[in-house]
């Protein structure tokens, strides 16, 4: 746990900047001094050059984000009445938002609840956890107790694994901190829709809760329609368009599994796959010789750049897709499309998307920017916590 008296970071002369704009990280260019004997995942007290105390922070020496900041109150101790009042706050928030038809939401999500490096999603009475900083490794205790606590789960399971958890110097840990597991795909709703959650071996916690504000939008908008769901995973959007009148659904995965899952779905909420037909494909290829047309065209595919280093190709990927997409929709068609992507900003998803229209040689509507709901908050001065970015488009 925390120590009582938190060593100091001083920050360079003017590096304080970004943090008083709100800005939840420092970068380890900005430090100056670290006095005590702070080690990786420590809380620290963040210092301007003359030595001004401005915010509590879990400090790394060996990463290239040192600080990663907790709370402006320098005098509260970091213990579990702190963690205890984080998470209570952000489940009321979320009490707030949700309605009692969706059992499936992101109770933290890291930064944007001032919990950084700590994503706990919510499944009825299951919860998936990941930690991927050192910092909240070391505090990871206070955080379940508080979890179990105040929601009593009958399961916990922890998945905390990737590159930002290698980079912080830390394992994979994987397996039920509370409870045992389920006896198969733990079974949630939202917006009334029932589906499937594999949260051992599925896609990020077992279902992408931050497209739900997304997936009713898109509903709404497919009465009557044609709709083609590239990259389906296991069917959500596919769900919504039928329950909201689409007159067909075509959804497409390369993944066996997935197109099982999608299929399942439909059955499970009363549609008919046989009428909303699932294809296992290739989607880049099934774009370029799609066999019908359609009204309503998604796009949201898996995170194309994993890395920094993959961004040139990625934004080829994401060219393309959304070039053969432009040109097979007829005009008055409406494309949804989307990058998960940390490392593809906003900006260039939007110029890669242009790009797409001008090879296309079409002319193209913005309706609406896409993001991630209410339960996946961000701060204002943190715009790398927004990594879910959307164009809902119609061609002219």
């Amino acid at each position: 746990m925390a120590k009582e008296n938190p060593p100091y970071v001083m920050l360079k002369n003017g590096r304080e900047a970004s943090l008083l704009r709100g800005h939840p990280w420092i970068f380890s260019g900005a430090v100056a001094r670290v006095s005590g004997n702070a080690a990786a995942g420590d809380v620290v007290t963040v210092t301007d050059a003359k030595g001004q105390a401005l915010a509590l922070a879990f400090y790394h020496p060996a990463t290239d984000i040192a600080l990663r900041v907790l709370s402006a109150d320098v005098s509260r101790p970091v213990n579990e009445a702190f963690w205890r009042e984080r998470v209570g706050a952000a489940l009321d928030l979320r009490r707030r938002l949700l309605s009692d038809q969706t059992t499936a939401w992101r109770w933290i999500n890291a930064e944007g609840d001032g919990c950084p490096g700590l994503i706990v999603d919510a499944y009825g009475d299951t919860l998936v956890l990941s930690v991927t900083t050192a910092g909240m490794e070391k505090h990871k205790g206070a955080v379940v107790q508080a979890l179990v606590d105040l929601a009593g789960p009958s399961r916990i399971y922890e998945q905390s694994a990737g590159r930002s958890r290698k980079l912080e110097g830390l394992e994979e840990a994987r397996g039920y901190i509370v409870g045992k597991a389920p006896d198969g795909p733990v079974r949630v709703f939202e917006n009334g829709h029932a589906f499937d959650v594999d949260i051992e071996g599925g896609q990020k916690t077992g279902f992408f809760l931050d497209q739900r504000k997304n997936r009713e939008t898109l509903g709404a908008l497919a009465s009557g329609a044609t709709v083609l769901n590239c990259f389906c995973y296991t069917g959500a959007f596919s769900v919504y368009c039928v329950a909201g009148g689409a007159a067909r659904v075509v959804s497409v995965d390369i993944s066996q599994s997935a197109c099982e899952a999608t299929a399942r779905h439909l059955r499970q909420n009363g549609f008919d796959p046989d009428r909303h037909p699932v294809v296992a494909a290739d989607a880049f290829v099934y774009l370029r010789h799609l066999p019908e047309s359609f009204d309503l065209m998604i796009l949201d595919p898996p995170a194309f750049a994993k890395t920094r280093k993959d961004v040139t190709r990625a934004s080829r990927g994401y060219k393309d897709i959304n070039l053969q997409a432009m040109k097979q929709l007829p005009s008055g068609g409406l494309l949804a499309t989307f990058s998960c992507s940390n490392f593809i900003e906003e900006d260039l998803f939007g110029k890669i998307v242009g790009a797409a229209a001008s090879d296309a040689k079409v002319r193209i509507q913005v309706l609406a920017r896409l993001e991630a709901g209410p339960d996946h908050p961000t701060g204002l001065g943190h715009p790398e916590g927004r990594y879910l970015k959307g164009l809902l488009l119609r061609k002219l």
